[in-house]
């Protein structure tokens, strides 16, 4: 029969089998260390990987917590950029209607004190120019003829300068006429363009004119 092994009573010190709990001699109980436990190092274990993970999980909340505070911190300075960006947008656009509205205002008030005899030259003057397709010398002595307009001279030139049209087009127009009315050589047109009896268009117009005959 094998020997059972024994152990001494941590009480009396007597040996007593390691199976016993309980001592025969004193009747002191002979538990194991709590160490000597199984349980023990599960809590052990346990609590060191609650620890643990506890940190990373912290450490990963804190980086967490540090990008999304930084994402909030770009996208105030984004909406902050952009809102700058649109108020000056905005400030652009009502300084150029400003300085549009100051212009008209301007101009109507240049207008109003043209005096009336200048603006019916002018209204003259347009339409000499669309109709007749006449020079700015033609139409000025046009204006100022005694068998014309008779406007004086001051009105005639207002009205010459003030006139909107294209010197080149008019004469390319005059230029046609003559060629498909009269059948004129572009020489001759060239001289009836520039003859001071005749359009009265500079060489440079009369020049375009020809050049950009069919």
């Amino acid at each position: 029969m094998a020997k059972s092994k024994l152990i001494q009573c941590k009480h009396c010190g007597r040996e007593i089998a390691a199976s016993a709990k309980v001592c025969p001699y004193c009747g002191g109980k002979n538990k194991k260390p709590i160490y000597k436990r199984w349980w023990f190092w599960v809590i052990i274990v346990i609590l060191l990987i609650s620890v643990f993970g506890g940190s990373g999980g912290s450490k990963s909340t804190n980086n967490t917590s540090t990008e999304t505070v930084a994402t909030s911190l770009q996208s105030s300075d984004n909406a902050s950029g952009e809102g700058t960006t649109a108020v000056a947008q905005e400030s652009q656009t009502e300084t150029a209607q400003v300085e549009e509205t100051t212009e008209v205002a301007e101009s109507s008030k240049a207008e109003d004190n043209v005096p009336t005899e200048y603006k019916n030259a002018l209204a003259k003057a347009e339409m000499y120019s669309s109709m007749m397709y006449m020079s700015k010398k033609g139409i000025y002595d046009q204006l100022t003829s005694e068998y014309g307009e008779k406007f004086p001279a001051d009105a005639a030139q207002y009205a010459v300068d003030h006139v909107q049209v294209d010197w080149n087009a008019n004469a390319l127009e005059k230029a046609k006429t003559y060629q498909s009315s009269m059948n004129m050589s572009k020489a001759a047109i060239y001289d009836q363009l520039t003859s001071e009896y005749g359009e009265q268009f500079t060489a440079d117009e009369a020049q375009y004119a020809v050049d950009h005959l069919n």
